[in-house]
């Protein structure tokens, strides 16, 4: 039975810029991807029966409302083997925390379904398919750290240097499409110069989620004690920069109980990439 595992990389808006919300509620942006080397672990398997199924850590959600179902019944036209899939998900990244965990998972199952499957479809039409699941979904299936701008599609490859991060989830959920909806949230911050610098930069989704959330403003103010902190996304995980392993370290070891966290090195590319890549080799 042919089987592959995958990441599903926890990802970073290492700055959000709201520019305007157009005629069809969409949201013009620019926004810089980072990925990490830390996500969900999902394994896929062909089954002899020609279905879908998913096991693991699936929380309460519905099948037929799970991205990774959703992902998979999107290759399906385009299949040339005649198997089922069982996708088996070990989840590590927090739902709702803005880390993209339901879109990175999406963009994993499209990337490995295609090769179990043999579906034959390049990036650029995996990525075409994912952004019907999600505005994130095709960076992660791009698989480079991205300056995202339009509605988070138009993407620009940057290279970063490798950074280690402390991300801390304050354990409260936060609805993107509350955020993007509020009255509050501002919508006109200048569209990036061809010179900008990242510390120029800002998250516009910040300010509302601390008024809306104080336990997000807590968890900014808290990781200030060791450097400039921010939110990824519209939250509620916030992460502060770091120069190495053990001052990362350092920081997950004096979170509070009622917060949980996470230590790890950003990456240019996807892991969910580099071990493709591997088992590509591997088959050959």
């Amino acid at each position: 039975m042919t089987s592959l595992s995958l990441m599903a990389p926890a990802k970073l808006n290492l700055f959000l810029h709201i520019n305007a919300q157009r005629a069809d509620g969409y949201h013009e942006l620019e926004t810089l991807f980072t990925f990490l080397e830390f996500g969900d672990e999902l394994t896929f398997s062909c089954t002899e029966h020609d279905k879908v199924e998913i096991i693991g850590d699936t929380g309460d959600i519905p099948l037929e409302d799970n991205l990774i179902y959703k992902a998979a019944l999107a290759l399906r036209p385009f299949r040339r083997a005649e198997t089922g899939i069982l996708v088996s998900l070990s989840k590590k990244l927090p739902m709702g925390g803005g880390v993209g965990g339901g879109s990175s998972d999406a963009a994993t199952t499209l990337l490995a379904i295609n090769q179990l499957w043999q579906c034959h479809l390049s990036l650029q039409e995996l990525a075409e398919i994912g952004l019907k699941l999600g505005a994130d979904v095709p960076v992660f299936v791009n698989g480079k750290t991205a300056l995202a701008q339009g509605v988070g599609e138009k993407l620009t490859a940057v290279k970063l240097p490798q950074r280690w991060f402390c991300v801390v989830f304050p354990s409260v959920h936060v609805s993107t499409g509350a955020i993007f909806t509020h009255p509050d949230l501002p919508r006109n911050t200048a569209k990036l110069t061809s010179d900008w610098q990242l510390a120029n930069t800002s998250n516009d989704c910040e300010a509302l989620v601390k008024k809306l959330y104080p336990e997000v403003e807590k968890t900014l103010v808290w990781l200030l004690k060791y450097g400039p902190s921010r939110m990824t996304g519209t939250g509620a995980c916030c992460f502060v920069e770091l120069d190495s392993a053990d001052a990362a370290q350092r920081v997950l070891s004096s979170l509070p109980s009622c917060w949980q966290g996470f230590v790890a090195p950003s990456t240019n590319i996807s892991p969910a990439h580099t071990q493709l890549d591997s088992w590509l080799k591997m088959q050959k």
